[in-house]
């Protein structure tokens, strides 16, 4: 293959990209040829490596999640294309956070499990949030009496947090409690959700102590 039909593919892939408003696989762009010029595999990894090395000095870059590449704006440019949104970010309590941060570290985990270690009963409105957003899901349910729901992460989430795989969430021995891992996920969102920490006189009125005096909950 010639250089030329390399170039012809890698224009077709960012024509694709901007086009589908979602990430596209290496599959589904090598599905967007007929079969007899289908580029091979390889072939498509290296048009693909052209196109990322096409975005270096520009307002956006190549950038690949669990569901394959995407087209996006650069993180540093964040803020002033932010105000072509008039809708402020979504604000997500602490509690959200760290649930979300117990089922990705934890995965698969019950709600009685994310009770035991926050200290605190799950908000039934945090869990719908979640799976209404797609970013958990129910994987099974556990061989114990009443057979609760085990909850796992979904591709949907490290898309939305801009993660290729779970590899890529801040390792467990770099940060030492919940509202430390809650940050660290909220710095994936490249300035797309806003936290809202509210205060202990503040947190959801469902949210019931379990104990009057719960000792600080780490995650080892």
């Amino acid at each position: 293959m010639n250089e030329d039909d390399l170039v012809r593919i890698q224009a077709i892939a960012e024509a694709a990209l901007l086009a589908a408003g979602k990430p596209l696989s290496l599959e589904e762009l090598r599905e967007l040829f007929w079969e007899g010029e289908r580029p091979a595999r390889q072939v498509m990894e290296h048009a693909m490596a052209m196109v990322e090395k096409a975005c270096e000095g520009r307002g956006f870059e190549l950038k690949r999640v669990a569901s394959g590449y995407r087209l996006q704006v650069r993180e540093e440019f964040a803020p002033w294309v932010g105000r072509l949104f008039e809708e402020k970010p979504q604000r997500y309590s602490r509690a959200l956070l760290e649930t979300l941060a117990l089922i990705a570290y934890r995965q698969p985990i019950t709600r009685g499990e994310i009770e035991e270690i926050r200290g605190v009963t799950v908000s039934s409105n945090i869990i719908r949030t979640l799976l209404e957003r797609e970013w958990v899901r129910v994987v099974g349910h556990r061989d114990v009496p009443g057979r609760p729901a085990m909850y796992a992460t979904t591709k949907q989430f490290l898309d939305y947090f801009n993660l290729a795989g779970l590899d890529e969430l801040p390792a467990l021995s770099e940060v030492r409690d919940l509202e430390a891992i809650g940050r660290e996920i909220e710095k994936k969102m490249q300035g797309e959700i806003e936290l809202d920490v509210p205060s202990a006189e503040g947190e959801e009125a469902d949210e019931q102590n379990l104990d009057e005096s719960p000792s600080e909950q780490t995650i080892h």
